[in-house]
């Protein structure tokens, strides 16, 4: 009897299915040996194509008894062979998937699901495929079936894909994962409220009580103090000795790296918490404040937790008159709101070379108002204190790198409420010493690098116990401390053509690493800066500072925008907010790019609106990108567009859809930024350009505004 292709693969199939039967009803007596183990593993591999295939059959099958497709052979015949083909590689994918199972880190409830998900595919498929061609096998039984094996691989999918990459992985993306509260400092325990968070985000996803990957779980302390097949997870007082570190600093590459390639890896400062927390005898119970104050561990640790003073300052004083503010801000000096309703003012004064005494004075007529003034880097001398202290509810006041000497420090005996001096890179004479205590409400003092000797620092710190004498960094090579950012010297953002960055430290020795993909930086694969980066299009540079002995520094971000054309008139088709629309039409095009300051008049605001604007170019223009350059600012309700359109043309009244973007959502706990939105399309002659950037109109529920229509403020738009 000559035997068929098909019916040699029927055969398989059925010798396929018994076998599943044989293993699940012999399976605590079963051992999978070595040898066979390569043939499990590969269960992650082949599984998807047996997904595609059945999906695809029982697509066909849903719709087979369609008249159209009734008495078609080849529809007919063609979905046949997709049905065996696929139930067959399903019968070889649960095969792996059982022998898969057998080895160590594999166990509860949720393998369960997901093996007898996987079996009843190739159980209903099965029965779907034999069934299929008797003569009681009507439409109602193919959609019944089509549908229960479709449903099977659905549910199957996810809780494989739970196994493997955690609880909530399918639809994490839409929800949001779960962000862990971040516990006060004077309430938060070292391991329960620090290091554990860590375990849960990095580590649980493979050693949990469904999958203990090499029989360790890591979810309470006693499953963690008991380690897994390998030994303990770390030995008290001795980091050097650790698994948990020795894996953790294994190349990306080794298949016993935690965690695996392709997973969250841990960043060098959960490296580095980690250490210092077995280094310190790994204990389970101490408070974080019962460290000492400068404890590395406590230091590091802080940066995990919330502040213990979370609650705003509340003012007795009135705000000032909104256009006397107005009025005070100019191009060398800032005057904004310290929050949103808040009457409380913030003054920032720069550039060196246009300083002048009367920069001050001018604003006494806000001086009630101002808590907070930085003259950093200015020539500021002695006798200017005695304007200074005429603000009377002043609370921060930064001199560092000015002329002063100190000894006119006495005048600030009237503040009252004074509780931060920064005057670092200050020449002090040593009669400061004994003049900075009779300033009864000071918290914390700020003079490093003041040519005050150590014994006059002792002193000071001496007789005056309640100030917090910050007096600069002695490296003894026990307690490392993080790198300060690296900065751009290049003082252009925006270019026409081309533009040299150049990047410094103020540390000898550093090494900066930077990427212009949007990715993170990191230490080894990143580019390293040498002499300056060349960019000819809209970039974002991201770059790290890194030195031995210190911990890497946080993230320089920043945005370079290419303008190649101006347009000759931007008419608003929307108003934006009165308060924020001073000049906008020249703001959104004159290459000056705002910071965090929205009230510096260089930000356009809209929120009851969308923000619609015309350009008007008096020759065509070959156009193919369009960037808005946004603020998100989450406190104080400032979020991107949710949608940007870009509309043109040759004629005004007769414009097309050119492109639209969906910037990512902002999520609760986002961080502020400078964003960067650009829309592409294909290269076109155009006379009239129609921008619109929609506003977020509801808050969502998370902030604390929920309802309310958010604010969008716009800087620039860069067109190329």
């Amino acid at each position: 009897m000559r035997i068929t292709f098909k019916g040699f693969a029927e055969h398989v199939l059925f010798a396929a299915i018994v076998f599943i039967v044989f293993l699940l009803a012999f399976e605590d007596k079963i051992g999978v040996p070595y040898w066979l183990q390569p043939f499990g593993r590969m269960h992650p591999m082949i599984l998807h194509f047996p997904i595609v295939i059945l999906m695809l059959a029982m697509l066909l099958e849903f719709f087979r008894f369609k008249e159209a497709y009734l008495k078609e052979p080849l529809y007919q015949n063609f979905t046949s062979g997709l049905l065996l083909s696929g139930t067959l590689f399903s019968a070889l994918t649960v095969i792996m998937g059982l022998f898969l199972s057998k080895e160590d880190g594999y166990s509860g409830s949720l393998l369960q699901w997901h093996k007898w998900t996987g079996v009843s595919i190739v159980f209903v498929a099965s029965i779907v495929y034999w069934c299929r061609n008797t003569s009681w096998y009507k439409v109602k039984l193919a959609r019944i079936g089509a549908i229960a094996t479709t449903l099977c691989i659905i549910l199957a999918g996810h809780y494989g894909a739970s196994l493997t990459h955690g609880d909530n992985f399918v639809l994490e993306s839409v929800t949001g994962a779960e962000a862990l509260p971040k516990v006060p400092v004077a309430e938060a325990r070292v391991f329960e409220d620090v290091i554990l968070p860590v375990f849960s985000q990095k580590c649980l996803s493979c050693h949990n009580l469904e999958k203990a990957k090499g029989s360790l779980m890591m979810h309470n302390v006693s499953a963690l103090l008991k380690g897994g097949k390998s030994g303990k997870l770390f030995v008290p007082g001795k980091p050097e000795i650790s698994l948990l570190l020795e894996r953790i600093h294994l190349p990306m590459e080794d298949k016993k790296h935690m965690p695996p390639k392709g997973k969250d890896q841990l960043s060098n400062e959960e490296i580095a918490l980690l250490r210092l927390w077995i280094k310190g005898n790994a204990e389970l119970k101490k408070k974080v404040v019962d460290l000492p104050v400068n404890d590395s561990l406590r230091v590091l640790a802080t940066t995990f937790l919330a502040p213990s003073e979370t609650t705003e300052e509340k003012y007795a004083f009135a705000a000032a008159d909104e256009s006397a503010v107005k009025k005070l801000n100019n191009n060398y000096r800032i005057v904004y709101a310290v929050a949103k309703e808040s009457p409380a003012l913030a003054v920032n004064i720069y550039n060196r070379s246009e300083y002048k005494p009367e920069a001050v004075k001018e604003l006494e007529e806000v001086k009630k108002q101002i808590v907070s003034l930085d003259l950093k880097g200015l020539p500021v001398r002695d006798e200017e204190l005695k304007t200074i202290a005429r603000f009377e509810n002043l609370r921060e006041l930064n001199l560092n790198f000015t002329n002063i000497t100190g000894s006119g420090l006495k005048e600030l005996q009237a503040l009252k409420y004074l509780r931060t001096l920064s005057i670092s890179g200050t020449k002090l004479n040593s009669g400061f010493v004994k003049q900075i205590g009779n300033i009864k409400s000071l918290k914390k003092l700020m003079l490093w690098n003041t040519g005050l000797s150590e014994a006059d620092l002792q002193q000071l710190q001496k007789a005056n116990p309640k100030i917090a004498v910050i007096s600069g960094f002695k490296d003894d090579g026990k307690h490392p401390i993080r790198l300060n950012q690296p900065r751009v010297t290049t003082d252009v953002t925006v270019f026409k053509t081309s533009l040299a960055l150049q990047m410094k430290h103020p540390i000898n020795g550093v090494q900066i690493r930077y990427t212009t993909d949007g990715t993170e930086p990191d230490s080894l694969k990143s580019k390293l800066f040498d002499q300056s980066v060349l960019i000819k299009e809209n970039t974002t540079l991201k770059a790290k500072a890194y030195k031995s002995g210190w911990y890497g520094s946080e993230t320089f971000s920043a945005n370079f925008y290419k303008s190649s054309y101006q347009a000759d008139t931007i008419q608003f088709l929307l108003p934006p907010e009165d308060k924020y629309s001073a000049g906008a039409s020249k703001t959104l095009s004159d290459h000056q790019l705002g910071d965090y300051e929205i009230n510096s008049g260089k930000w356009v605001g809209f929120r009851k609106n969308n923000m619609e604007a015309l350009f008007f170019f008096k020759q065509p223009l070959m156009i193919q990108s369009v960037v808005l350059n946004v603020m998100r600012l989450v406190p104080t309700y400032i979020f991107p567009p949710t949608e940007v359109e870009i509309w043109g043309g040759s004629e005004k009244n007769n414009l097309r859809l050119l492109s639209k973007v969906k910037p990512e959502a902002t999520k609760n706990g986002a961080e502020r930024a400078l964003v960067k939105v650009e829309a592409k399309f294909k290269a076109q002659g155009i006379s009239y350009l129609k921008i619109v950037a929609k506003n977020l109109k509801v808050l969502p529920n998370w902030h604390p505004g929920k309802g309310e229509p958010a604010w969008l403020f716009v800087d620039e738009i860069f067109l190329n």
